[in-house]
């Protein structure tokens, strides 16, 4: 079935894709492989494809061969903007209106009656970058290999995990594969769209198995040579990569099945610039039966500061990207430049929540730090110190309302209480909370004092590089609350370090932007601590239900009942019964008001050469899309 884009967490196979054997076509392949064919240093076209290779139809026309898109990445940590670009080549994947999972490694799939049992067809054929076959042992590899080892995963990622118990895998043949759980899994393919979940299909297991144990009985010698890491996981890692880290895109040796690889160093520390180039054995082909990806080369420099990619991108340098310049103030600059750079305005329709939400940290270090913050009436009382409507005015250009987190109006999960409570600017009322709740004294400066005397201060870190919006939405935050004696210090930090505190629970609040506007159920992660690397409010509840209960810290009642219904969530199949569930989510979160946030996201913007074809001028924005990998970057080509 299909269903319309806010209820997408949802949606089902539609359309079957298009497959039609690969003899069925006079196979047409780039001239520069063509060359490499011609040459005897690659093989024939026919032997590179799958026996039927996914067909895409393009969305303006079948296109043209050759040229190099330019992008930039911000920074040493950018990493997500290459995945965004090149993915996602995960077993399903979203269609490109983010309206429902289709097929993509896996050519097909059956579900067991119970829910519980999912059997993917692998494509017959499919070859990895360097010309070795996919096959069910790449998948056994990760399930019995990776996933089930304790000293790789001490904590399974959550996604593999029904029912207290890690997904289990069976090889049917050599194309077919069944992977098992203990109980219904009602969203188990939408999951695998979504860009973390690529790990069935992400390691080449005749590549990555030199740097596991169980194959390479020298991997411990290997390990005690590199002055990188200190156990096999990591040399695994730093070689193989992961699904959500730099080290993916390091390596130019190992195999992918994406439509370009790596070519040169790759995204190391200290890279200027990071080169693909196309991969000969990609498995799509267009109508024409022509072999995709078109273009040739994609070439990503690396910036250090938003500033510069905007630069770039008004002088006509980038050719197709919203990442790090999608902020609404720069419309107007785009769009006064947009003639000289020969480039048209991508219309990015906002999926996320909140531009920014303030996490407030449940589980801090500090015991003082950790009673006021938990104190309910204390976050009520910083909330209504916010005047949103400044800040909305003068950062986000007018565009927006004040809001709090959840699904946007428009969501069939719209959750009044969750979206607007306590967003009134009410001073008064927020000094009378704090004076209730204990913190009535202050010191010679206005400032209140916590019971230990220290000055009541926050100190907040944001990714000024990515975000600079935020630093000056905080600066008039801090004025505003100075107004009723609290105290706030501001640091822009680059994204590294960033996450490096608040994955060590180093923080008194995190800010970051609320996704879950239109994909409440792909993203919860505001509602219920289960995102180890977003969940800022508490960390150590996230690693408590990531371990069950080995690690981290015992959340409150009311987060173990959240936990326990997306659970339920998780297993049930039917879709009302599933969306119930988590209304119950949404009200309970509600009701402990454990974060807040500032402004209903707007939608954002980005840049496209007015050359560029295949191009949709108007695409989702979604970090669970990924945008704009969905549309299907190995279809753009430059008209002439």
């Amino acid at each position: 079935m299909t269903t319309k884009w806010p209820n997408a967490p949802f949606a089902m196979l539609a359309a079957g894709a298009i497959m039609l054997p690969a003899a069925a076509f006079a196979a047409n392949e780039a001239p520069t492989l063509a060359e490499q064919v011609a040459a005897g240093t690659l093989p024939p076209l026919e032997e590179r494809l799958p026996s039927q290779p996914e067909v895409v139809e393009p969305l303006e026309g079948v296109g043209t061969y050759g040229g190099t898109l330019r992008r930039v990445l911000g920074g040493s940590n950018d990493h997500n903007s290459i995945l965004r670009i090149v993915s996602p080549q995960g077993l399903t994947r979203w269609n490109p209106d983010f309206t429902a999972v289709i097929p993509n490694v896996a050519e097909s799939w059956t579900v067991n009656d119970e829910g519980s049992e999912f059997t993917f067809k692998l494509r017959e054929g499919m070859k990895w970058s360097d010309g070795q076959p996919l096959t069910a042992d790449d998948i056994m590899f990760y399930v019995d290999d990776l996933l089930h080892n304790d000293e790789f995963y001490p904590n399974p990622p959550a996604r593999y995990v029904v029912d207290g118990e890690v997904m289990t895998a069976e090889k049917v043949d050599d194309n077919t594969v069944t992977l098992k759980f203990a109980a219904p899994y009602g969203t188990f393919l939408t999951e695998l769209a979504t860009p973390l979940a690529q790990e069935p299909v992400l390691w080449a297991k005749h590549y990555c198995m030199q740097f596991h144990p169980t194959y390479n009985p020298d991997v411990q010698a290997m390990v005690d040579s590199s002055a990188a890491v200190e156990d096999w996981p990591g040399l695994f890692r730093l070689n193989c990569g992961e699904v959500e880290a730099p080290n993916r895109w390091a390596n130019s040796e190992r195999p992918t099945l994406d439509p370009w690889v790596v070519v040169g160093d790759g995204y190391d520390a200290g890279a200027t610039q990071v080169v693909m180039e196309r991969n000969p054995y990609f498995w799509q082909v267009d109508t024409a039966g022509n072999q995709l990806p078109y273009i040739d080369r994609l070439e990503m420099n690396v910036a250090q500061d938003n500033q510069t990619i905007v630069l770039e991108a008004i002088a006509g340098n980038i050719d197709m990207q919203r990442r790090r310049i999608d902020n609404l103030s720069n419309k107007p600059v785009f769009a006064e430049n947009a003639e000289n750079g020969e480039y048209e305005i991508l219309d990015m329709v906002n999926s996320s929540s909140n531009a920014m939400v303030l996490h407030m940290n449940h589980t801090h270090k500090d015991p003082v730090m950790r009673e006021l913050l938990r104190n309910k009436d204390v976050r009520i009382a910083l909330s209504l110190a916010i005047d949103r409507d400044e800040i909305i005015d003068i950062v986000y250009q007018g565009q927006g309302e004040p809001w709090q987190i959840g699904p946007r109006p428009t969501h069939p999960l719209y959750n009044e209480q969750l979206g607007r409570q306590h967003t009134e600017y009410d001073p008064d009322r927020a000094n009378e909370l704090l004076d209730a709740a204990g913190y009535a004294e202050r010191d010679d400066e206005g400032f209140r004092v916590l019971p230990d005397g220290r000055r009541m201060t926050f100190n907040v870190e944001y990714t000024g590089i990515e975000q600079p919006d935020w630093g000056d939405a905080l600066e008039i935050i801090g004025a505003q609350w100075e107004e009723i004696g609290v105290d706030l210090n501001i640091k822009s930090v680059e994204r590294s370090i960033y996450y490096s505190r608040g994955e060590a629970n180093e923080h008194d609040f995190m800010v970051w932007g609320a996704p879950g506007g239109l994909d409440p159920t792909l993203s919860p992660r505001d509602v219920i601590a289960v995102h180890p690397q977003a969940s800022w409010f508490a960390i150590p509840w996230t690693r408590w239900y990531l371990s069950g209960g080995a690690d981290g810290e015992e959340p409150t009642e009311s987060m173990k009942e959240r936990l326990a219904l997306y659970d339920a969530f998780k297993k049930e199949a039917d879709q009302d019964k599933a969306l119930d569930i988590f209304r119950q989510i949404h009200q309970m979160a509600a009701d402990e008001f454990e974060i807040f946030g500032v402004s209903l996201a707007p939608n954002l913007v980005g840049v496209v050469k007015t050359n560029l074809r295949n191009v949709p001028r108007q695409i989702p924005a979604s970090w669970m899309y990924p945008d704009p990998g969905p549309t299907l970057p190995q279809t753009y080509f430059y008209a002439e």
